[in-house]
């Protein structure tokens, strides 16, 4: 299945327009340990023969350099054409994301500076490019650290692996790409769908010289190619607002649901034009779906929904964070699927906005978690809270993500249980989100001490299931605070009550077969019969735990020195997936 906007390369789903160039592919490459390159002027005078393939940063094999070793300061360099017939156009380029501190140059003019390792960043490079038919330059200066203040997610910050923390991730790890727009043109849409009353709402960001001309704004509403709606707004201002009501004759149920079972997805036409012509024409879709709260549940289009997810770090062995081809992000949320989970926790990462398009139309329920600092301090909190509102609007349209994951574990927020500070930041973050989403249930601080959170999540590796059904026979000594889940951590921080949300056991598991290198959780097993037999019967003591509803097995692939996942890092299952689903579905 797959929408009529989707181009298998194309790096942003949610925002399709036909003129494009990608530039992934060789670069220039070099390592500035002394960070002399700005003062050198490399910008304009590139030094080095070293080559990379972008966008896999030098620590893969994929880069073509595989250098673990930690270098703070990389430059990039690739020239490229502006075909003849888009030289009168704007030129926007686009990074996916960057890790951590980008400056762009283009012909040795600097362009701008973008902070944050998992956003996405743009520049209008159109004042800086030739207007002839002679190459244009783009340089790409990279800044990252070890500093615990910046965040990071599991990549680690000393020189070898340890823990749950892996190499590190320097520079460009996702798409670099030019895009090809008009003087007046869409800027952003923000697409909020309304269950309840069958209808969909439109923010419109405009280009400011947008405004100030004659243009309407056509927004066309298909499903299968079937004209289901369509509006026209005189454009006045650079943001405008458009509700549509979904319901037509056309469809044999009048409007379409997007659920795990039935992932509907409308597309939508975004047409700008004057009394003459199309201006711009942008390309999106959305899923009418609703996600809820009431009396303890989760509810998914106003019907309780049970949470089998699985964590997800999203890493492979030859690219780490950065998917090495579509193919490998389908074959992923495949197996997924394949063995009864509805849902993924990606784990620490913010991940391809291709992943999100596939788990939107193979229905995939995805919780949208943060990479954490580790340290609290007043520049942690600056960093942390810019990056993640820019990640929440940036992936605010795809209807797979159903949970916003700020904060993990107290990773960054280590005495949130006491101190007052901290806890005073978990609940900016909270109330900023809703802000700008109060659609979707927000987690403030997964598996340990909830300060302000519309869902309670427990991490809990205990092994036995026996054991399990004993420690959450009461629930109101988990969620008072009189027991502890593990036998260390608190459900609630000191100054707050549990306050009837829902339960959800969101890390458990982490079964490892015995080896010689590497670790999962608790003992290790033998067999493949031995595997089964614990993840059955902690599986089903979870289910048969009455006010839980939902889970979160640890975890899909072994990462590094982590051995605990369902497949190998390679993908190779370690036990039936048939088998893995039976137990989830039964």
């Amino acid at each position: 299945m797959s929408l009529k906007s989707y181009r298998k390369e194309y790096p942003r789903p949610q925002f399709v327009r036909e003129h494009w160039q990608n530039l992934n592919g060789e670069w220039d490459f070099c390592f500035d340990d002394e960070n002399i390159g700005e003062q050198a002027q490399w910008f304009k005078t590139f030094p080095g023969e070293l080559k990379i393939q972008v966008p896999f940063v030098y620590e893969t094999p994929a880069s073509g350099i595989e250098e673990s070793s930690f270098h703070s300061t990389v430059w990039y360099r690739r020239s490229f054409t502006i075909p003849a017939e888009f030289r009168s156009k704007r030129i926007m380029i686009h990074f996916q994301a960057v890790d951590y501190t980008a400056k762009v140059w283009v012909n040795g003019q600097h362009v701008g500076r973008h902070e944050g390792g998992y956003s996405a960043f743009s520049f209008d490079i159109t004042p800086y490019l030739r207007s002839d038919d002679s190459d244009n330059v783009i340089v790409v200066k990279v800044e990252d650290s070890n500093d615990c203040s910046q965040p990071r997610g599991k990549q680690r910050w000393r020189e070898q692996n340890f823990g749950c923390w892996y190499v590190q991730t320097t520079g460009i790890w996702q798409t670099v790409w030019l895009e090809y727009v008009e003087q007046q043109h869409l800027k952003t849409v923000k697409i909020t769908p309304d269950l309840d009353t069958n209808s969909v709402r439109f923010d419109y960001s405009v280009d400011d010289s947008a405004s100030s001309g004659d243009l309407h704004l056509i927004t066309r509403i298909t499903m299968d190619g079937e004209l289901i709606k369509e509006t026209s707004l005189a454009i006045d201002r650079s943001y405008l607002s458009a509700s549509v009501e979904l319901i037509s004759d056309k469809r044999e149920w009048r409007v379409e649901t997007w659920s795990p079972d039935r992932p509907n997805l409308y597309e939508v036409e975004f047409i700008l034009r004057n009394s003459q012509s199309v201006v711009d024409r942008v390309s999106s879709y959305f899923g009418l779906r609703k996600v809820s709260i009431q009396k303890g549940k989760v509810l998914l289009n106003n019907t309780p929904i049970y949470q089998r997810l699985i964590l997800d770090q999203g890493y492979w062995p030859e690219s780490h964070l950065t998917p090495p081809s579509v193919e490998a992000i389908i074959e992923d949320i495949d197996q997924v699927l394949a063995m009864g989970y509805n849902g993924v926790r990606k784990h620490q990462k913010i991940e391809d906005p291709r992943f999100l398009y596939w788990c939107d139309v193979k229905g995939l329920l995805v919780w949208s978690e943060m990479a954490s600092t580790y340290e609290f301090n007043d520049q942690a909190v600056e960093k942390f809270t810019k990056e993640w509102l820019d990640i929440v609007q940036q992936q605010y349209n795809h209807p797979s993500i159903v949970t916003w994951v700020p904060f993990n574990e107290s990773w960054g927020i280590a005495n949130v249980f006491v101190d007052r500070k901290q806890q005073q930041f978990t609940e900016a973050i909270y109330y900023l989100t809703k802000s700008i989403d109060p659609h979707r249930p927000v987690i403030v601080n997964d598996g340990w001490e909830h300060t302000i959170s519309d869902i309670i999540t427990l991490h809990d590796y205990e092994e036995s299931g026996e054991k399990f059904l004993k420690r959450y026979t009461s629930k109101d000594a988990i969620t008072s605070n009189e027991i502890s889940h593990m036998n260390w951590k608190y459900a609630m921080a000191e100054g707050y009550a549990y306050k009837g949300q829902p339960i959800i056991i969101s890390e458990f598991g982490g079964i490892a077969f015995k080896t010689e290198a590497g670790w999962g959780y608790g003992n290790q097993v033998d067999t493949e019969e031995a595997f089964l037999e614990r993840f059955n019967k902690i599986t089903q003591a979870i289910k048969a735990t009455d006010y839980i509803c939902g889970y979160c097995y640890t975890q899909v692939t072994d990462v590094q020195q982590e051995v605990n996942g369902l497949l190998t890092e390679d993908r190779k299952p370690k036990v039936a997936l048939d088998q893995i689903r039976a137990i989830n579905l039964a």
